[in-house]
């Protein structure tokens, strides 16, 4: 079993988890202007990806530019990491391939403290990626812990490139925003991935 294997139910069931789908996360965050370059591109690419119609482009052309966006905004103190292997409890499930992940580390030869799982939407079907996203984010959470870092929340979103629908994993909870965003308004979403990743993780405290 890998991440992309999973459904809601089954990390309910295999990961005990509990999901909560009726909160308004992210509302209340503020948008941030994006740069002239990533809204000149955003204005070429997503019709040309919407053209095209797969996963592959939708990822190259907009999703990945969008990460790019917030990496910049962060003055290059995250790290963005593309199609890496994520092998943290293969006899869970919890492995594979992650489509994007962010991390608080500016390190960017290895993964370190993972705060943000992304997971292009397949079939452009933002449901079906949510339990493929929530394994991610649980496993980037055990991550975490082994490697002594406590973070208060791991945050995920699945997208098909036009639309996002972020979460918000804390503690044994998973909290799925109700509402989606979209790309016409990508300065909420710039917003929202911004403060999300600004988390700051504390070093566990071994006595």
């Amino acid at each position: 079993m890998s991440y992309s294997e999973f459904s809601i139910k089954q990390v309910k069931e295999k990961l005990g988890l509990e999901i909560v789908e009726n909160r308004d996360l992210f509302s209340n965050i503020n948008e941030i202007q994006i740069s002239e370059l990533l809204s000149a591109t955003l204005k070429y690419n997503v019709p040309l990806a919407m053209a095209v119609g797969t996963e592959k482009a939708r990822s190259e052309l907009i999703i990945a530019n969008i990460l790019l966006e917030v990496r910049k905004t962060l003055n290059n103190q995250i790290s963005l990491f593309s199609g890496v292997i994520f092998d943290v409890d293969k006899e869970r499930g919890l492995a594979g391939f992650c489509d994007f992940i962010i991390s608080q580390s500016p390190e960017q030869f290895y993964l370190s403290a993972p705060i943000i799982t992304v997971v292009e939407a397949k079939n452009e079907n933002i449901v079906g990626g949510l339990g493929q996203c929530i394994a991610e984010m649980y496993a980037a959470n055990l991550f975490n812990e082994k490697e002594g870092l406590q973070l208060p929340a791991v945050f995920g979103a699945v997208t098909t490139g036009n639309a996002w629908k972020f979460l918000k994993l804390e503690n044994n909870t998973v909290y799925v925003d109700i509402q989606d965003y979209y790309i016409d308004n990508v300065n909420k979403i710039i917003g929202i991935l911004v403060e999300m990743a600004k988390q700051m993780p504390s070093t566990a405290n071994h006595e």
